[in-house]
């Protein structure tokens, strides 16, 4: 869902193929009852949202650096008009396919409707249940939010750390003071929306810019500290850690597994829990980016960066997927097979999601003048020094 520079990073594909994988499990357990269901497995399916903030971490992390790049190295920044086409021509035409015939096949909205819904107007409307099979998006038009206001966040934050009254310190702590003023955003969001009864401000940007802020003080430490021996010597902890937090995540501490709404305290403990969750997933790979690691041969291997690449169209697809199994087989909510509607519909997002990836993505790359960049193998480990014989 994000863009990366050239010379892709394939763990970080990787990851980002997990997150898409980890949706796709939540929603194929929500449909089956999986995730209402006792024991720590359904609890912890339930919890498999995480991949949001993850998705949202990612992109400020990949789209904000070459701002933290321009301010830190003194080299030109993105200009925003390009980045903005760029931006629309990435992610709207695989959008706009999935949306337009999934509305065609399984909805009656009117032509205000379909205005709404192609022109991710969702979340700033009215909220009703959403159309069979975009039940999904309500994370685009936050993504969509958060790559317009981006050239404006970079602007203020490149005024902050470069004016006359900023100077003490350097240009990357200024930068990660003006970033932290993003997550105080979030909490009061957060506040705000139990405090006045507004749960819809959750559909919002304010209400997730930590995870985007997460993301953008990771890009700025990866500009300036390049790579953390420190980050990469503890990296098997920090995952150890991320799993940890994952499971008292999925306690009732971050709230309850149905639709209904959490307690203050609860959205509190669920963002805190999910920033860390997030943060202690990509660290490892964004700030300690050794390919010749363990963890980078894993989630980096030629499987999971291509489900990675793949990763925006299986996000997009695998609901309508799921959706027209149980219209075939006409199965009732909440029932079914867990592993066989997994199987079925992985195979079958898959399938599309790898057409569409080619076909509507890689098209709409070329016409945004870039060329899908091949993932780069990992560095070989330099030879040992030829010692002359005495």
């Amino acid at each position: 869902m994000k863009e990366q520079p050239a010379g892709r990073d394939a763990a970080l594909d990787g990851i980002r193929a997990l997150a898409a994988l980890g949706v796709w499990v939540l929603h194929v357990g929500g449909n089956t009852g999986i995730i209402y269901r006792e024991g720590m497995f359904a609890w912890m399916t339930t919890r498999l949202g995480i991949a949001v903030p993850i998705f949202f971490l990612l992109s400020g992390l990949l789209l904000y650096r070459p701002w933290a790049r321009a301010v830190i190295e003194d080299t030109p920044g993105p200009r925003p008009g390009r980045y903005l086409w760029r931006r629309l021509v990435r992610v709207m035409p695989a959008y706009w396919l999935v949306t337009a015939l999934a509305l065609w096949a399984w909805s009656s909205l009117d032509w205000t409707g379909w205005v709404k819904w192609l022109f991710l107007l969702q979340n700033y409307t009215e909220q009703n249940r959403a159309p069979d099979g975009l039940y999904q998006m309500w994370t685009m038009p936050i993504e969509m939010a958060f790559y317009l206001v981006l050239p404006v966040l970079a602007w203020a934050l490149n005024v902050w750390a470069l004016h006359a009254w900023a100077r003490g310190g350097d240009r990357p702590v200024r930068l990660l003071a003006g970033i932290a003023v993003l997550p105080v955003v979030s909490l009061a969001s957060v506040v705000v929306s139990h405090v006045f009864d507004q749960p819809q401000l959750a559909l919002w940007l304010p209400h997730h810019l930590i995870y985007f802020a997460a993301g953008m003080a990771m890009a700025v430490l990866s500009v300036w500290i390049k790579q953390s021996e420190v980050v990469d010597a503890l990296a098997p902890q920090l995952l150890v850690l991320a799993l940890l937090l994952y499971a008292v995540l999925s306690t009732e501490l971050a709230g309850p597994r149905t639709l209904t709404l959490p307690t203050l305290s609860q959205s509190l403990w669920r963002m805190i829990l999910e920033t860390s969750v997030a943060v202690l997933v990509v660290a490892p790979f964004a700030l300690a980016s050794r390919h010749d690691s363990l963890r980078h041969r894993v989630l980096g291997n030629p499987v999971t960066a291509y489900l990675g690449r793949i990763s925006y169209s299986f996000f997009l697809w695998h609901a309508p997927v799921i959706t027209l199994y149980y219209k075939i087989t006409g199965d009732q909510p909440f029932t079914g097979d867990f592993v066989k509607v997994a199987i079925l519909t992985f195979i079958a997002s898959l399938l599309v999601s790898a057409t569409s990836y080619h076909l509507v993505e890689e098209s709409a790359l070329r016409l945004a003048g870039r060329r899908p960049a091949p993932v780069p193998p990992p560095p070989a480990p330099a030879e040992p020094p030829v010692v002359p014989a005495p």
